[in-house]
């Protein structure tokens, strides 16, 4: 009688495959992540007078502020550049992030049903 169905004597080729083919893919994720996290994303407002910086982990690590932007009189202003360069420095960091899990997922497909 023909064996059918189940995995005697171990895995078929074709699941040993793929289960090499996912640790690869896992390894290169990691390294990937690795790599995004040591990047930097800086963004600007107001013309310049607000730089944010933030790093690939999505904290902020530098504020730089002109001269200019600096008025006691308007200190609302100077909130809401702070606010626009940081949200644009997120948004780098995150397109950075989804172009990465893009790359490593590419053949995958995108949306799963479950």
């Amino acid at each position: 009688m023909a064996k059918r169905g189940g995995f005697p004597g171990g895995m078929p080729g074709n699941m040993s495959n793929l289960m090499k083919q996912a640790q690869r893919m896992q390894r290169q994720m990691e390294e990937g992540q690795k790599e995004l996290e040591t990047k930097e994303f800086s963004a600007k407002a107001g013309g310049g007078a607000v730089e944010a910086t933030v790093n690939g982990k999505k904290e902020l690590v530098k504020i730089a502020l002109s001269q200019e932007a600096v008025d006691p009189d308007d200190v609302e202003m100077l909130q809401d550049l702070i606010v626009a360069a940081v949200n644009e420095a997120m948004k780098q960091a995150d397109e950075a992030s989804q172009e990465l899990m893009g790359r490593m997922t590419g053949g995958l497909g995108g949306g799963f049903p479950f």
